[in-house]
């Protein structure tokens, strides 16, 4: 009893680990999913304010908003495209590497244009403007430089797939038709014949009178072996009789086998009435008794 006991508490409190691990786990989730959606739409609504203040702001603090969301876009950009090709070429993670240590730089210069957004003196703003635009520029280059790389390897590496794909194809295509290298081949040996025959031509007459020559000693030979051949062998054994046929085969096949005619059917027939006589009725107590048929 004291065995059945431990055996389902243990089995309780690891119900219980197990729930606790699972909510925690799904806690988790819930918690990334919630951040990334706020992350999201708070990145969304700061390029949108980037994008309104560039339109509607003339001057440094209208520059300042287009540095940035040109910043931000390209950054964001190049990061998306690093991370979608690193699960299929493991050769990107240096160049992923060199991004974070770009995009270290590319946030500092975001945290600094977005304290000069708010900065009153105009003055001031408008001499930095240039230093900012050349760094903006430099980080864009780069980050636009890693993007373009990684995807014309991939494009790269799918044009190299695509030719091997195409070769084999190719391969495959002449297997399935195979009649027409046959047929190729065949071509190719019939003109090498037709040029081996102009030369051969020339050599047919002088090997005509040693075919006739040949021709005689081959008929003297055969006439040789032909008398040779004809003495008289053994008589061979006679071969032996077919077996008779059977007595009752043969009594059927000595009578006629095609069936009698109508007419010596119906004659064979003994002659019946046309109408046979009707029969005495059987009567039944509870009948009555019938009328006669004269009405007279």
């Amino acid at each position: 009893m004291e065995a059945v006991i431990a055996v389902v508490a243990l089995l309780f409190v690891l119900f219980v680990v197990l729930g606790a691990y699972a909510t925690v786990k799904v806690v988790g989730a819930a918690k990334r999913r919630v951040d990334e959606t706020i992350t999201h739409a708070r990145r969304t609504v700061e390029d949108h304010t980037l994008r309104a203040k560039s339109f509607a702001q003339p001057g440094a603090v209208g520059e300042l908003a287009q540095l940035r969301l040109k910043l931000r876009t390209s950054m964001r950009a190049t990061q998306d495209a690093l991370h979608a090709g690193v699960g299929e070429d493991e050769s990107l993670k240096e160049s992923l590497g060199l991004f974070e240590r770009l995009s270290a730089h590319g946030h500092e210069l975001d945290a600094e244009l977005r304290r000069l957004e708010s900065e009153p003196d105009r003055t001031t703003l408008a001499g930095r403007l240039p230093d900012l635009r050349e760094r903006t520029e430099r980080i864009v280059e780069a980050a636009d430089s890693l993007r373009w790389a990684a995807r014309d390897r991939a494009r790269r590496f799918a044009d190299d797939d695509l030719d091997t794909l195409s070769a084999q194809i190719d391969v495959e295509t002449g297997a399935l038709r195979h009649w027409q290298t046959t047929e190729s081949m065949g071509t190719g040996s019939t003109g090498a014949g037709s040029t081996s025959t102009g030369s051969g031509s020339s050599t047919t007459g002088s090997s005509a009178t040693g075919s006739s020559a040949t021709g005689a000693s081959t008929g003297s030979a055969k006439a040789e072996s032909a008398a040779a051949g004809s003495a008289p062998d053994r008589p061979s054994a006679p071969p032996p009789p077919w077996p008779e046929a059977p007595a009752s085969d043969a009594a059927e096949t000595s009578e006629q086998t095609w069936p009698d005619s109508p007419q010596r059917q119906r004659a064979e027939e003994p002659t019946r009435p046309a109408i046979n006589p009707p029969g005495p009725r059987q009567t039944y107590p509870w009948q009555k008794k019938p009328r006669p048929e004269s009405t007279t």
